[in-house]
């Protein structure tokens, strides 16, 4: 595990429960108005020991009640299923932030979750030139429709970047009405906090 920070309190990142966040270093994608630009480079030396994160988590496990992997890109990393088989066996939920860039691995973790969050930026096709990717927003929407037939509990979020037409966004939500979709946020491109540069926490 890459892990390029660490949120040892939220109340907003698993609705309903009292969380830690764990933030995974890597993505495939280069949105610029990404939130976290310091964990996409995949290469940062700038990280923390899962073995201290999973003792912290062990240490606060009596006043949490969930963990939640995010990014980055979470499913980037391989070991992701050994951790959340981890902190589940301390008692926790495990939830987990993703914008489906990998849907087949999501596939495989999604009977060991508790709850997603999944960033749905566009309609498939308006998806390259905000990822730099070709294929990314069919491998988003593949995700939903993984998601959506396994039967979790799960929210779509949206952030609005820089410029987004109207059209896109009535679009947007048409297609996840279309879908049954009943979560779905819509929420402002915020840019990134001072601290995005400064080392991880330490342990």
């Amino acid at each position: 595990m890459r892990i390029g920070g660490l949120v040892p309190f939220t109340t907003i990142d698993y609705p309903g429960e009292l969380a830690a966040v764990v933030f995974c270093q890597g993505c495939p994608w280069r949105c610029s108005y990404c939130h976290n630009p310091h964990l996409l480079p995949g290469d940062s030396t700038r990280l923390l020991e899962w073995e201290d994160v999973f003792e912290e988590l062990a240490r606060r496990r009596r006043f949490l009640d969930a963990v939640v992997f995010s990014g980055g890109e979470p499913c980037a990393q391989k070991d992701l299923a050994g951790a959340i088989a981890q902190i589940r066996s301390l008692g926790y939920k495990a939830g987990l932030h993703t914008a489906g860039a990998y849907p087949r691995r999501l596939q495989q973790l999604l009977p060991m979750l508790d709850w997603v969050g999944l960033d749905i930026k566009e309609l498939p096709e308006h998806y390259p030139v905000l990822t730099g990717a070709a294929a990314s927003g069919y491998k988003a929407w593949e995700s939903l429709a993984l998601i959506q037939a396994a039967g979790i509990p799960f929210q779509v979020r949206t952030t609005l970047y820089p410029d987004m037409p109207d059209s896109h966004v009535d679009r947007l939500c048409a297609r996840l009405k279309e879908m049954a979709i009943e979560d779905h946020v819509l929420q402002s491109c915020r840019p990134p906090p001072p601290s995005a540069d400064t080392t991880p926490q330490t342990l």
